[in-house]
């Protein structure tokens, strides 16, 4: 079994750094909630590694079937529940990318590959909020 960890050290007011295999990411909250807003709160970075995740495995798949693209972006969008604890209950992944008329349906089988099958994230996430996901071809 593979495992993983992260070392988080608190910095100073609301604030701390996360330590994982060599990178530092500082993580804080809002002005209005406390703290310095001195670096992206836990919960926007869950969202970020969402949009990491899959944007990995998509760019692996189109490599793979030889699908030349420029301009992708991942826009992620995420309601929030309103009691206590505020969790993610509506996520929506939008890809936006430039690809040829012809390979079109090969980026939709590179999205659904990856959210069906390989972003663990997207798996995780599906546990506790409703998933959607989007293709704008620009």
């Amino acid at each position: 079994m593979t495992t993983h960890d992260v070392k988080t050290v608190f910095n100073e007011g609301m604030s701390f750094t996360a330590h994982i295999n060599g990178h530092e990411i500082r993580m804080d909250t809002s002005t209005d909630d406390g703290g310095q807003d001195s670096g992206p709160s836990p919960k926007r970075l869950m969202l970020a590694s969402l949009a990491g995740c899959t944007g990995i495995d998509i760019v692996s798949i189109l490599n793979k079937m030889k699908v030349p693209f420029s301009d992708l972006n991942i826009i992620v969008h995420a309601a929030l529940s309103n009691e206590h604890p505020k969790i993610y209950n509506m996520v929506k992944i939008r890809y936006k990318i430039k690809v040829a008329e012809t390979d079109k349906p090969k980026m939709i089988k590179a999205v659904n590959l990856s959210t069906e099958k390989y972003c663990g994230v997207f798996a995780m996430f599906s546990a506790f909020a409703k998933m959607d996901t989007e293709i704008d071809y620009i």
